[in-house]
């Protein structure tokens, strides 16, 4: 398939991004601890086995981190994620969190909870976390242990989940939904909401491997709720419908501006927060790992990652007519979980519309009720 990129600064540009670039903070930082895992998942886009020693060679060193991390404060970070992978299956994981919080960063921890032990919790106690985040594959053990195809798993989540609330430690808890426990969401709902110290959120689009693993992704695709699926549990969550609702802007609403339907990412990416996996590639969000978007910080600093990467981005265009066509003037993109960067995981390319995506937001608009022809729109 043709390269359909294109960069020409003759194209008229009616978007938000030219005010973006001089309002351009780094506020926050999303650190991939580790890609290894000491669950199986079915559905998840990036685990690799706890003692991948390819995996674990290719990890960031504590002093690489530590450096890293004094970048992003030097150009006002003041918190962040760190993330996996499982982030607790790293030796030096209580060394790097305090060096972080001693660098004067908010720090929040995304953990799967089954190896929290009453070591983790006397040091959350005496370093707390801005937050610590855990995700409920199910309420019994027979749904959990089947989406994260470990033994034992359930029984380790709920003591790593009592450890920390009997000692007051706060807990966010979410969700993933998809084939393995929809029947459960309902149940699971309601264990977040008893158990977790903030408002429960799930999500229900699974999305392909990093490492293009096609087994795997098969089992991902294969655990995809249904457009229908989703549209039930939605309407089950009254706030998150309501949220939909207010997040539908379209093109040729009046005081919205009218796109530059030529421009890729019509996000506010690159604006205040940025990633750094495991290997030390940085890019703008988690999930776009495509080549001419990312940068290596092992041969480089996070300030040339940030100041050289956004504009390059920034100029990114399409010629492709479908994606001019389809998803660059969709009137109901905003209700669609379509981005470059999961079109890349997709389809390979960043200008590709994704059909799943697409019968989803179809599927929203006609329950929210979005007039027929603002969205007869088809991918040919």
């Amino acid at each position: 398939m043709a390269n359909a990129f294109v960069s020409n600064q003759s194209l008229p540009d009616f978007s938000l991004w030219e005010k973006l670039v001089d309002k351009r903070t780094l506020c926050s930082f999303e650190l991939e601890f580790t890609a290894r895992c000491n669950l199986n998942c079915r559905h998840c886009y990036i685990n690799l086995p706890a003692g991948d020693r390819k995996a674990r060679s290719n990890e960031l060193a504590f002093d690489q981190i530590s450096r890293i991390a004094d970048e992003a404060v030097s150009l006002g970070a003041i918190w962040c994620l760190l993330n996996g992978g499982e982030p607790l299956l790293r030796e030096d994981f209580f060394d790097i969190f305090t060096a972080l919080k001693k660098k004067g960063l908010l720090v929040t921890v995304f953990t799967n909870g089954t190896l929290i032990s009453d070591r983790h919790v006397q040091f959350f106690k005496h370093y707390p976390p801005r937050d610590i985040e855990m995700t409920v594959y199910g309420v019994t053990q027979t749904t959990y242990e089947r989406i994260t195809r470990r033994p034992g798993s359930y029984r380790a989540f709920r003591h790593g989940l009592d450890l920390l609330l009997s000692s007051g430690i706060q807990v966010t808890l979410k969700a993933m939904a998809m084939q393995s426990n929809y029947h459960e969401m309902a149940d699971i709902s309601r264990f977040c909401l008893q158990y977790g110290s903030r408002d429960y959120r799930f999500d229900p689009f699974l999305h392909l491997r990093y490492d293009n693993d096609a087994n795997r992704n098969r089992e991902i695709i294969a655990e995809r709720l249904s457009p229908e699926q989703i549209i039930t549990l939605e309407e089950s969550e009254p706030s998150r419908l309501e949220g939909l609702r207010h997040a539908r802007i379209f093109p040729g609403d009046p005081g919205s501006a009218k796109p530059d339907v030529y421009r890729i990412f019509g996000c506010g990416i690159g604006k205040e927060n940025c990633c750094v996996s495991s290997s030390g590639m940085f890019s703008f969000c988690s999930s776009l790992r495509h080549p001419d978007c990312v940068y290596d910080l092992k041969n480089g600093s996070l300030k040339e990652a940030w100041e050289i990467l956004f504009p390059k981005i920034r100029n990114m265009r399409s010629s492709r007519k479908v994606y001019i066509d389809n998803c660059a003037e969709c009137p109901i993109i905003n209700l669609c979980r379509w981005c470059p960067a999961l079109a890349h995981l997709e389809t390979g390319s960043l200008d590709l519309p994704v059909e799943y995506f697409c019968q989803t937001a179809h599927d929203r608009a006609k329950t929210l009720k979005v007039d027929q022809e603002l969205y007869k729109i088809k991918i040919s």
